[in-house]
């Protein structure tokens, strides 16, 4: 499929309130301490922090959206063994009865229904939150796909995502994602959507909107220099940093061999980045029988990021599969996680090259396996599934913390993971 030593490159280019805290007033809004640190999040800066993809993109049947199993079987009102789409089995038990949808068909080793959520639900976004606060994560990017702005239903889940890093003292970020949107459509689309947010939505006003030195950050991923001409790209980037209203701290996400981007204009294009984000997912190096994130590139993208002026955002992933998604042929693109030592060792690397900032893919994807949330030991006996081979379904979210603390400072570095079993 692809070269090993390079990584899986194909994959580069698919690619509620309560639970223990404390109400403080803030700046007009409501906000929640954190159970775990005693404060809410600082919004004014993306200085130490560790922000999750947030794809909020499933939904099922009769959650008022109409878009029947979206994101969870490739047929809209069924789902089968042979429409299913995902790789984990979410874990649901902590949601509320009515917002856990039975699966027809499906029923775990007990012989009970199997359950999935929709992230239409305020009360599935709030729990994730909550998730966030408890285990010390800071918050997201909350994926706002292009070729879905004509869905209703995205808009909903970021007025979850608002109301929820409100309630939890988390901070959240608009991440546009530009796959498989008209690139002659684009620049009209992307301008169009973010102006309404700004104008309409006064996304800017909430006090858990993340800045950056003194702006709001935007993450735009799809820089990849085979998708579009590198005109485009420069239109993009001019919005972002004009003197407007609508001006941004821009975080691009891209290819992850940027610096060897053979096209003069492209090449300038990345490093005008304010924050240069590379892919990774997917990109990893054999090392004897073990799949290792390859980062080897990382120093080098820090170094130069900061000659143009610009901050480095790497990606780290606990692991990849989407056998499920793509067929029997896609289990050759597994990535086992190897019991957080995948993940943990990505966090190593980051801490190890000086970065102050970490970008988690993703919280919620069980499409491709890189959740981070909440995961199922015991899915549904009717399909294939990975799981966290017995370890807590909290397992990833702690590690995430412990991520967090290890770019902070807050504790050092150390091969053995930072967690055990028996441990919170």
């Amino acid at each position: 499929m692809i070269s090993q030593t390079v990584g899986l490159k194909l994959l580069l280019f698919f690619c509620g309130v309560g639970f223990g805290a404390v109400f403080v007033p803030g700046s007009g809004t409501s906000q929640w301490v954190s159970a775990q640190d005693g404060s809410v999040v600082d919004a004014s800066t993306l200085h130490h922090k560790v922000l999750c993809g947030y794809q909020g993109w499933f939904r099922c049947p009769g959650d008022g959206t109409d878009e029947g199993w979206l994101h969870w079987s490739r047929r809209k009102n069924l789902l089968t063994p042979e429409s299913l789409t995902v790789e984990m089995w979410p874990d649901t038990s902590a949601l509320p009865d009515a917002k856990r949808y039975v699966v027809p068909g499906f029923t775990g080793p007990d012989g009970k229904s199997a359950h999935l959520f929709s992230s239409a639900d305020r009360e599935t976004v709030q729990q994730h939150f909550a998730w966030m606060r408890d285990h010390g994560i800071d918050g997201v990017f909350v994926q706002r796909f292009l070729v879905n702005l004509n869905k209703p239903s995205f808009d909903t889940v970021l007025g979850h995502v608002r109301k929820s890093a409100q309630e939890t003292g988390r901070v959240y970020a608009i991440g546009y994602d530009l796959s498989g949107f008209p690139p002659e459509h684009l620049m009209e689309a992307l301008a169009e959507d973010w102006r309404r947010l700004v104008d309409q939505e006064k996304l800017k006003q909430d006090g858990s909107y993340l800045h950056h030195h003194g702006k709001p950050v935007v993450f735009v991923w799809g820089f990849f220099d085979d998708r579009f001409d590198a005109k485009l790209a420069h239109q993009v980037i001019d919005f972002f940093q004009q003197d407007s209203p609508y001006a941004a701290t821009l975080i691009g996400g891209c290819q992850w061999d940027w610096r060897q981007s053979p096209d003069a204009e492209w090449a300038r294009a990345f490093r005008r980045f304010d924050v240069i984000s590379p892919w990774n997912v997917g990109n990893y190096q054999s090392v004897g029988d073990k799949k290792v994130a390859a980062t080897g590139t990382w120093a080098g993208d820090k170094a130069e990021a900061e000659q143009h002026g610009a901050k480095f955002l790497p990606v780290v992933y606990p692991g990849f599969g989407w056998t499920n998604l793509k067929g029997p042929a896609g289990s050759r693109a597994t990535i086992p996680r190897r019991g957080g030592e995948f993940y943990w060792e990505q966090f190593l690397a980051a801490a190890d090259v000086g970065v102050e900032m970490v970008y988690v893919a993703m919280f919620d994807e069980v499409d491709e396996a890189t959740a981070i949330f909440k995961v199922s030991n015991t899915p549904p006996s009717q399909s294939q599934f990975q799981t966290l081979e017995g370890r807590p379904t909290d397992w990833y979210l702690r590690l995430t913390g412990a991520g967090t603390k290890l770019i902070r400072g807050q504790i050092k570095p150390s091969r053995d993971l930072p967690i055990t079993t028996d441990s919170k």
